[in-house]
């Protein structure tokens, strides 16, 4: 039942979510300019998009932070099954819009929205509720683990039909982190992990492109001019930022040798210009976020909410720990953008309206 407010939100999270938001919108102007000027005749237009969703973002999360997480629950069925069926609209050929290979889009307006990135807040709502009404039957397979993962695996199934491996694979682990806190037993998850780690490499196999990324993640001087090629300019772009960093603005791996610099390798371009200081800062505050939203999860009334925290700060640590992995070099690319860094309309409204979330459940805190 919903809970009554007792605290005001937690400051940190939010002084640590609107400085990474701030360091976002002026790395998405900086790592942008010379690709929109060529691109679209106006160096601001990337900025200008971002900007509007992040004002969008930022009313939803006011809002969120103010209705009762435990409002949500009634709405768990619907937006898990519009999630759904956004997830198969998108597949219908002429209805879906391409991009990278990936018809992962819809388009609405002048703008477009990414439906995965829905689902992986949906089946957060969904197994916060789920797991937290059916607690004493995690330890099973019948009751527990089958229902929720199977879920999971056919919203992930929709997901890499579209294909996007990236973002199919935050939401099945968050999802694998949200079960395990619940209670399931450590061999259930050992002989997933077996059945996962097989199933994981017979999708590498299955698609010569994601092969050729592990190669290149391997030794990507092997084709530097092909599957090597963002690698490598990756870190052509982190070397010579040092301690301090080229200056704002004075990128030149922006000037297209890293491709689209505002998404995906926004990390990159923020090491070359502001250095290992201004790396080193835009870590500090995710680690605060990260920090008090374990704090949030610990500290929550009820099952409900500190699975519905834990599902969160989960999902944002595992696409922060991917993409810079990618950025540095220790991980293959994937696709993956820096929360309330990269440039991307739908990943940063859904997430500031997952922190309001988050802030409300800290409002509640015992």
């Amino acid at each position: 039942m919903p809970k009554k407010i007792k605290t005001a939100p937690d400051i940190l999270l939010i002084t640590a979510t609107l400085s990474l938001l701030v360091i976002g919108l002026i790395m998405v102007y900086s790592a942008s300019t010379v690709w929109a000027q060529y691109n679209f005749g106006d160096s601001f237009f990337f900025l200008k998009r971002q900007l509007f969703f992040a004002i969008l973002g930022i009313i939803a999360m006011l809002f969120m932070m103010n209705i009762d997480y435990w409002t949500w629950r009634r709405f768990t069925k619907f937006l898990i099954l519009t999630c759904f069926a956004l997830l198969i609209i998108v597949l219908i050929p002429g209805v879906g819009l391409v991009r990278g290979g990936a018809q992962s889009w819809l388009g609405v307006g002048a703008f477009s929205i990414q439906p995965s990135e829905f689902m992986k807040m949906a089946m957060i709502f969904f197994l916060a509720k789920y797991l937290s009404e059916n607690q004493k039957y995690i330890t099973t397979v019948k009751y527990g683990l089958f229902p929720t993962l199977g879920l999971v695996m056919l919203a992930f199934g929709l997901i890499m039909l579209q294909p996007d491996l990236g973002t199919g694979a935050v939401m099945v682990l968050t999802s694998v982190v949200m079960i395990f806190i619940a209670g399931a037993r450590i061999k259930h998850f050992v002989i997933l992990g077996v059945v996962g780690l097989v199933g994981f490499v017979g999708l590498i196999l299955s698609a010569p492109y994601r092969l050729q990324r592990i190669v290149s993640f391997l030794d990507p001087w092997q084709d530097p001019l092909g599957a090597g090629f963002q690698i490598i300019q990756s870190l052509y772009a982190i070397g010579p930022g040092g301690f301090l960093g080229l200056g704002l603005g004075a990128s030149r791996q922006k000037y297209f040798y890293l491709p689209e610099p505002q998404t995906d390798f926004i990390f990159a371009i923020l090491s070359e210009e502001l250095g290992f200081i201004g790396g080193a800062f835009v870590l500090s505050c995710f680690a605060v976020l990260l920090w008090r939203g374990l704090r949030i999860a610990l500290y929550a009334p009820d099952l409900y909410g500190s699975l519905m925290a834990t599902g969160i700060i989960g999902m944002i640590a595992i696409q922060v720990m991917i993409n810079i992995g990618v950025v540095i070099g220790l991980m293959p690319v994937t696709g993956i953008t820096l929360p309330l860094l990269s440039y991307g309309g739908s990943s940063l409204t859904l997430m500031l309206t997952s922190i309001g979330v988050l802030l409300n459940i800290s409002r509640h805190m015992r």
